[in-house]
């Protein structure tokens, strides 16, 4: 039987073309004084992370805070040298202490660390020991702290807010009246008071406060004029009235409807 013959081709190997690159050999040669500013530069930012702050540079009102309390404060927070600081770190140790609403931080070459501080702005006492910013924020409850020149302010926990609203809006409605305001209180009920600096209680209860406010400044106020003096309370939980009780004489003196709200 005769073998066909097949006929197949040796396998070559590919070969594969790789383009040739040419290298400028003279842009790899660093120079000896190129590597010496380099090193140079590599020693001198080492430095100058680890260049330790010398200096505090405090700018600001400072009327409640000392200066010896921001030290303090950020002693703790400068291991880290100049460069390395942690800015955001420091600002949040300052504005930890009770009087400082804000605090900005900036360095300055080559060793000072500039603090600018704003302190808050004690707008009403609360309760027995605690202060309101203008924002009705509890920023601190230091007895130390205690100015009695402020109104008292006083609610449930938690609605520290919600009061200070209250008395921000009805500070000024006193004041465009030529009166002051010593004190706003809030009960567990949700009950209102307000004391006023004569003397004079406004009883407002828990329901239809707003409405109960705008009847006291529309007509009990002009009903009083001359005789305010004269008033120990003011009672506005009456559905289309009030009821005065007066220093001089314990009896009510109603005005309008004769029965206080159920729950008032």
């Amino acid at each position: 039987m005769k073998k066909s013959r097949t006929n197949r081709r040796k396998a070559e190997p590919r070969q594969i073309k790789i383009p040739r690159i040419k290298i400028n050999v003279r842009w790899l040669v660093v120079p000896p004084a190129a590597l010496g500013a380099l090193a140079a530069a590599y020693i001198g930012a080492q430095a100058a992370l680890s260049l330790p702050v010398t200096t505090l540079e405090l700018s600001g009102t400072f009327q409640r805070l000392s200066p010896l309390q921001v030290e303090a404060a950020v002693a703790g927070t400068l291991d880290r040298g100049f460069l390395g600081l942690d800015l955001r770190r420091v600002e949040r140790e300052i504005e930890s202490l009770d009087w400082v609403d804000t605090a900005k931080l900036a360095r300055k070459w080559p060793d000072t660390l500039a603090v600018r501080i704003v302190e808050h702005q004690a707008a009403a006492r609360w309760g027995e020991r605690g202060l309101l910013n203008a924002r009705g924020e509890l920023f601190t409850d230091d007895l130390r702290y205690q100015l009695p020149e402020l109104p008292v302010l006083s609610g449930p926990s938690g609605s520290e807010h919600e009061v200070a609203e209250r008395y921000l809006v009805l500070r000024d409605r006193l004041a465009a009246a030529n009166l002051g305001l010593a004190g706003l209180a809030m009960d567990e009920r949700g009950a209102w008071r307000i004391d006023l600096d004569g003397g004079q209680r406004i009883r407002l209860g828990k329901r239809n406060v707003g409405d109960r406010l705008d009847r006291f400044f529309a007509f009990v106020l002009p009903a009083l004029a001359g005789e305010l003096d004269r008033v120990r309370y003011v009672d506005m939980r009456y559905t289309n009235g009030f009821a005065v009780a007066w220093i001089d004489e314990l009896e009510l003196s109603r005005a309008g409807s004769s029965e206080v709200i159920g729950g008032a």
